[in-house]
């Protein structure tokens, strides 16, 4: 851990009017949050060549400040600090002050939260680094008070104390400085190359057991987030192992979230996380990935045990992103905030009174007793977050109802509640579209389509997936980050190449066009040219990419899984559908990249777990040779889709089929009636009509 210049405590921040008198550098940026500051009395300067010579020029440090949109305690430090006009003049007047957006510019983002976490012992949102003009971190936090509290000191005396050791301490600052850029170089290029270990996957399920909470699921102790790529390597697990306790584990899990307040029991999807063990009370905002990773363990969780109620959730989490995170673009917005009207989850909690309101008392008190609203509440002001802890035998016997009434009104009050939800004031949307996030949504909704059987899902997954390739591709083919209201820039990272492509090979086992493929294919050449290091592995940046203070390499699973690992899958996926094998001996590499310390901590590596898996369980290629929309392909698929089958690549031999790009599929014809051939290492078995012989040779009891 390295010393830092003054004590800070850190802490976490609420929202604030934008005055219209100042008008700072961010006026022209596209996103949201950046524009959010645009008219602080801070002279903000966005991340470029402006800024970063100027402080140059100038001799003065950098203030570099980061958060994202959706995050509520970065209103708070722009309200109390960033709109406070004293602050301000500091920091005009002894730093040059630089604003970023997270989610636009993650390559930031990592280099410099490795900072702050090196230099504090831990890291998050609002971030706040003190840079050199050659960009070397020398003091960081996350909030800064405007006034000294609780021990900690005000953002000003901070301010004033760094700007002085900057002019009259300077070597130390530097000696500071350079010792942490020391440090992420080596955090940059850690890792090492070796093969995983053969009880690598058995440490992985040995460590979710032991953080297990038996009681309301989930892995850890509060604050709690979903654990989205563990669940999902759980089922895994289970699938590997047969154990029903593995089994069992991940099913209270989804069960104990999809019940709590961090699930919007009337308007669909999932906030962020849940600050206490019950999975009660979120942190209200929503994001599009988390979403777009949990649609896909709840549909797992539905095709293994066959619970409507697991379907219910996906279906209704996708529904939740067509109504309210659509763009008009086509794309799908990032997030929505916490905050309506300066509050923490106004829009979402609810009292007795208003349940009353919308119902009528009878049914409002059934809902209050169905919600878990009490009169005290469970959150701020006597109100309450919804859930739906209690079953409805125990709600029914509680009211003295017949059950099959209680639950025939609250259906029908789920719309009600939703529509006079819609008449308060809504949070804020960041609609800026990320092409990561929506790569992710467009897997998730393509597989929703293939289990669910909802068209609306497919051509949503679609039309994002359009508009990205025409609209967000630079003039060589390369990828555009992020792009709102017509206007796409900044480079492609890594994430955003893996997950559109994961997002375009589920499409191509959707609807198997075959130019979903031809897209992937072209996605991962640039990858190979762009990204990839001497060792396999890949760089997070391409190589043309801006050069920063280091080039990270992302391999750990974070709010969103590795890209690496994604790519890793991609390669194995696209190997079984193209017959290339040095898809996946590049998907071999990748994974053995960072052999060595997956082998030390598994757990920080999920998703590369879930390639490993695959990898070593050799997955089969199913080969249906006949027409779209020949009924027994329907049935064949629907036989495929309504079975968890993790280790399989789906393609179909039809007339639009690209024989050349995908020669699995040549010599496969349907002689009349559709046929399947079910292969493994690129060798096939006989063909059959017959569901149960083709389950029977997958290994489907």
């Amino acid at each position: 851990m390295f010393p830092i210049l003054l004590s800070l405590a850190l802490a976490f921040p609420q929202e604030a009017p934008v005055p219209e008198k100042h008008t700072n550098h961010l006026i022209d940026e596209t996103s949201p949050y950046l524009l959010a500051h645009a008219h602080n009395p801070v002279n903000w300067y966005p991340w470029g060549p402006e800024a970063l010579e100027l402080a140059k020029k100038l001799d003065k440090p950098i203030f570099l400040s980061i958060g994202y949109s959706a995050c509520h305690w970065c209103h708070v430090m722009e309200e109390e600090s960033f709109e406070d006009e004293r602050i301000a003049a500091i920091m005009n007047e002894k730093f040059v002050s630089i604003k970023v957006d997270r989610e636009e510019r993650p390559d930031i983002d990592e280099i410099y939260m490795s900072a702050v976490v090196a230099m504090t012992g831990s890291g998050g949102w609002p971030m706040s680094v003190f840079l050199t003009p050659d960009l070397q971190p020398f003091y960081g936090g996350t909030y800064f008070p405007p006034k000294a509290s609780y021990g900690r000191n005000a953002f000003d005396t901070i301010l004033n104390s760094l700007s002085n050791s900057w002019i009259n301490d300077r070597e130390t600052v530097l000696d500071q400085g350079g010792k942490l850029a020391d440090y992420m170089l080596e955090l940059a290029e850690a890792g090492g190359a070796d093969v995983l270990s053969k009880d690598v996957l058995d440490r992985s399920l040995a460590y979710l057991q032991r953080t297990f909470d038996p009681v309301w699921g989930g892995f850890g102790q509060a604050p709690k987030f979903p654990h989205t790529m563990d669940l999902r390597l759980g089922l895994r697990h289970w699938k590997r192992t047969g154990e029903h306790a593995v089994l069992k584990m991940i099913t209270t899990s989804l069960d104990r979230m999809a019940e709590g307040g961090i699930f919007d029991q009337i308007g669909g999807g999932f906030a962020r996380y849940s600050t206490d063990e019950k999975w009660l009370i979120p942190h209200f905002e929503k994001m599009l990935y988390d979403n777009a990773l949990l649609i896909p363990v709840y549909l797992d969780a539905y095709l293994i045990t066959g619970e409507q109620r697991y379907a219910q959730v996906a279906r209704s989490t996708c529904d939740w992103v067509l109504r309210e995170m659509s763009t008009p673009s086509g794309g799908f917005a990032s997030s929505l905030d916490a905050d309506s009207e300066g509050e923490e989850g106004l829009f979402y909690v609810w009292t007795k009174e208003e349940l009353v309101g919308v119902l009528g008392a009878e049914k409002g008190a059934w809902a209050a007793a169905w919600y878990g609203v009490t009169p005290e509440g469970n959150f701020e002001g006597g109100k309450s977050a919804l859930w739906r802890h209690e079953s409805a035998t125990n709600v029914a016997k509680a009211l003295g109802v017949d059950q099959f009434d209680l639950e025939a009104a609250m259906a029908l009050s789920g719309p009600l509640l939703r529509a006079a939800r819609e008449a308060r004031v809504h949070p804020s949307r960041d609609d800026k579209v990320l092409v990561a996030w929506n790569g992710m949504m467009i897997s998730a909704l393509a597989q929703a389509y293939q289990v669910l059987e909802d068209p609306r899902y497919l051509a949503a997954a679609k039309e994002s997936a359009a508009y990205i390739l025409k609209d967000m591709r630079q003039e060589d083919g390369r990828l555009f980050a992020t792009a709102r209201d017509g206007t796409a820039h900044l480079n492609g990272y890594l994430d955003d190449y893996a997950f559109l492509t994961a997002g375009l090979i589920d499409l191509y086992e959707s609807d198997f066009d075959p130019a979903w493929i031809r897209q992937a294919l072209a996605l991962e050449a640039i990858v190979q040219t762009e990204f990839q290091t001497k060792d396999g592995g890949f760089y997070s940046t391409g190589n043309s990419h801006e050069v920063l203070l280091v080039r990270m390499r992302s391999t750990r699973d974070g709010a969103i899984p590795s890209g690496l690992a994604i790519q890793a899958m991609n390669l194995l996926r696209l190997s079984e559908l193209t017959g290339n094998q040095k898809l996946a001996a590049s998907a071999e590499a990748a994974l053995a990249s960072s052999g060595k310390e997956v082998n030390q901590v598994p757990q920080a590596y999920s998703q590369l777990l879930l390639a490993w898996d695959t990898l070593r369980a050799r997955p089969f290629e199913v080969v249906l040779a006949g027409e779209l929309d020949d009924p027994h392909t329907a049935t064949l698929l629907k036989a495929l889709r309504s079975t968890y089958l993790p280790h399989r690549v789906v393609a179909l031999a039809d007339s639009r089929a690209d024989l050349k790009r995908m020669p699995i599929l040549q010599e496969k014809t349907s002689e009349g009636k559709t046929r399947v051939f079910v292969c493994r290492n690129f060798t096939c078995q006989s063909p059959t009509e017959s569901v149960a012989e083709m389950l029977k040779l997958l290994g489907v009891d």
